[in-house]
């Protein structure tokens, strides 16, 4: 080869490690991007998966993610012909396949022909076209994780070294699981906070219901026999001891409307439809109350519903100089959505101190979010989510899973009431 010759064949090398290296650096600050505004996983997953499989020049990619079971799951896929192993397919790892190498060494790897592989997972690769494959493994805080795969769907193999090229970059999918899984905790540890408080107040109102309330109700009727015991001619006694009687009574409903307040006990026995049309008939202002609820909610969700609207409805009162309003719930894509609307005067901040500041935190803590409109004289308009999900209730553990509960347009049952102050009339479905 001549020296211009050579020359030319350098500077043509050179370039093309720039624009690799260029197209890397790319990659990253799109997939950095991503991480630091706090993407959900899956959409880091899937980004990751189309930025290292086009950098090396695979023909698709797959994040995998290990299973406790010996298993391991696809999070995430990208395939350039869009023919790629789907996310949520579950693969065996016995066999020779790179999942399982990967696994077994903890280092890169690569299987440039899969012809002779044996293995559940080795036959489902080569169902799916995939001809070879290189791997990297994913370690998050120090335990192996799960690996990053790109693979061809050619006779053509990937770059020597392209699992390592891989390594370099799984740092970042390490982060953004880090990033998830502390996310997660925290939602966590504040829905348990949630709960935990909600359990203290029903205990309390137990107590008050089953045992002071129950002592001053016998202690009256005892007074009462003692009052019908007097001679008439003790006219005076009688007097003081219906006063009494009377005091008493006043104590027992003062007590009750504490207990009310401290977690309504109608709440847990009847649920969040009862529950809201007791809310409904006991407010001072009229509320057009519109409830389609099909059966029970989870305890955490109907009780954070119940406070949602008890607040709305009191701040309306106290604050709003509302003559109406109105309020809906409904199922609809798996989550309970509240909407509440009052014709007062509008203008509220809840940065300003008011209750309404609570319940963002108790609908946020619980997975659900929250959005309050209040222009100055127009009203107060709120909406609010929250995900149709199970509860463990237990303090040590927080479990949640899709109720698979019917949407709106689905349900059965629904009731409709109009309250003015202490009189309604509900229609309730044949």
């Amino acid at each position: 080869m001549t020296a211009p010759a050579a020359g030319r064949s350098e500077a043509t090398r050179v370039i093309s490690l720039h624009q690799q290296l260029t197209a890397a650096q790319t990659a990253l600050q799109r997939i950095a991007v991503l991480v630091a505004c706090g993407a959900t996983g899956a959409a880091v997953f899937n980004a990751v998966a189309k930025e290292l499989g086009q950098l090396v020049g695979a023909d698709t990619a797959n994040i995998i993610r290990y299973e406790t079971d010996g298993t391991a799951t696809a999070v995430a896929a990208w395939s350039r012909s869009g023919t790629a192993i789907p996310v949520g397919t579950n693969m065996p790892l016995e066999g020779r396949n790179v999942a399982a190498l990967v696994l077994r060494s903890g280092r890169s790897t690569r299987i440039d022909n899969f012809a002779d592989a044996h293995g559940a997972l080795a036959a489902l690769i080569r169902e799916h076209g995939i001809r070879s494959t290189v791997g990297a493994p994913i370690y998050v805080e120090g335990r192996l994780w799960g690996l990053v795969t790109a693979s061809m769907m050619r006779d053509e193999l990937l770059a020597p070294h392209a699992e390592t090229r891989l390594a370099d970059y799984t740092h970042l999918v390490a982060i953004a699981i880090a990033n998830a899984q502390a996310r997660a905790d925290l939602a966590a540890s504040r829905a348990r906070t949630v709960i935990a408080a909600d359990q203290a107040r029903r205990r309390i109102e137990r107590n008050l219901h089953d045992g002071v309330q129950q002592q001053l109700l016998a202690l009256a009727l005892q007074i009462r026999e003692t009052q019908a015991s007097v001679p008439p001619e003790m006219s005076e006694v009688r007097e003081q001891l219906s006063a009494v009687t009377s005091g008493l009574t006043g104590t027992f409903d003062d007590l009750r409307e504490i207990s009310r307040g401290v977690h309504p006990a109608i709440l847990s026995e009847g649920g969040l439809r009862p529950a809201l049309r007791t809310l409904a008939r006991r407010s001072c202002v009229a509320v057009d109350l519109s409830v389609h609820l099909d059966e029970r909610l989870p305890e955490p969700v109907e009780v954070a519903a119940y406070y949602v609207v008890a607040e709305t409805l009191a701040n309306a009162i106290k604050h709003a100089d509302a003559s109406l309003v109105h309020v809906e719930a409904a199922i609809c894509a798996g989550r309970l959505n509240l909407s509440i609307d009052d014709d007062g005067v509008g203008d509220v901040d809840p940065a300003r101190g008011s209750g309404l500041i609570g319940l963002v935190d108790r609908v946020e803590a619980l997975g659900g979010t929250i959005t309050i409109s209040s222009p100055a004289g127009q009203g107060t308009h709120i909406r609010a989510e929250l995900p149709i999900q199970r509860w463990d209730l237990s303090l040590d553990r927080l479990d949640r899973v899709d109720t698979g509960i019917a949407t709106a347009t689905d349900v059965s049952a629904s009731a409709r009431t109009r309250v003015v102050g202490e009189t309604s009339r509900t229609v309730l479905p044949e």
